[in-house]
């Protein structure tokens, strides 16, 4: 074998470790994405890979981004906004739903919270510098339904016993501080359970596309978030005061969650002890 020829092969060789420790990499960042949801039920996933901002918002100019109403922005009650607070075991978390922009889910939220079907839950999924999650009555992240699934609201047009569909709105973003549906890891199967985004790292770097995003919401993600979960969850509330609590929340110490095997559940139980809806005037 001449001297070229074992050039090329090693020069090969590195091409191919090269590709597979990519693959490896890109694999992985995936998965954090979509929410480790092999394993668990109703759940988004953490984040740390480039948000796929070319096909957002698609078929709005930057003009019309800017003009929108985005009220994720404002710590006011505003018009078809409702406010709640959470009574936790760590201390009060008060934010403001969005009925205008996420119809479905809030009317989810708000019925589960009147009825007291999210009284006595954990926070049984805690990511520091991601998100708190909650909603799911077995306090592991494979249980919980929609109001529409079965009992007095049953309605199978809106739900047929897999969850409720995604409502994606240009008008609200995984921001700090956001409210999302978790789901089971695909489109449309959404039931109780939801999260609130925590993260405070600068995460602009993650939005390949600045054009896609309203400027104001792209600044806002200098102050945290996650931007690629925009477009495939459904956001529907705001935490408009008692972020100090959801950080402290974040930063339990976990263990193994032996349901999910992911190493996010909270080794002292985090309660929420009562939702509170302050009906609109």
């Amino acid at each position: 074998m001449n001297k070229k020829s074992r050039i090329l092969i090693i020069l090969g060789s590195v091409l191919v470790a090269a590709f597979f420790i990519w693959e490896s990499v890109t694999i992985y960042q995936q998965n954090r994405a979509n929410g480790t949801t092999s394993s668990s039920s109703n759940t988004a996933g953490s984040d740390t890979s480039t948000s796929s901002s070319s096909a957002l918002n698609a078929k709005y100019s930057k003009s019309e981004l800017n003009n929108m109403d985005l009220p994720q922005l404002t710590t006011t009650i505003g018009s078809g906004e409702t406010k709640v607070t959470f009574e936790t075991t760590a201390g009060t978390i008060v934010a403001k739903i969005f009925n205008k922009y996420a119809p479905l889910a809030a009317e989810n939220f708000l019925t589960h919270a009147k009825e007291g079907y999210y009284n006595g839950l954990e926070f049984f999924r805690v990511y520091k510098d991601f998100m708190i999650q909650s909603g799911d009555p077995k306090n592991v992240g494979t249980g919980g339904q929609s109001i529409w699934a079965s009992g007095t609201h049953k309605n199978t047009k809106i739900d047929t016993g897999t969850g409720f569909k995604n409502e994606i709105s240009p008008n609200l973003y995984f921001i700090r501080g956001a409210i999302g549906m978790a789901n089971a890891g695909t489109a449309n199967t959404n039931g109780s359970q939801f999260f609130i985004e925590e993260s405070s790292s600068n995460v602009q770097a993650q939005i390949t596309d600045k054009n896609a995003y309203p400027t104001k919401i792209y600044d806002a993600y200098k102050n945290g978030g996650t931007p690629s979960l925009d477009g495939s969850y459904t956001v529907f509330g705001q935490v408009i005061s008692g972020m100090n609590i959801v950080d402290q929340i974040a930063k339990a110490d976990v263990t193994t969650n032996a349901t999910t095997s992911e190493k996010t559940f909270p080794k002292n139980p985090i309660k929420i002890t009562k939702v509170t809806v302050e009906e609109s005037k």
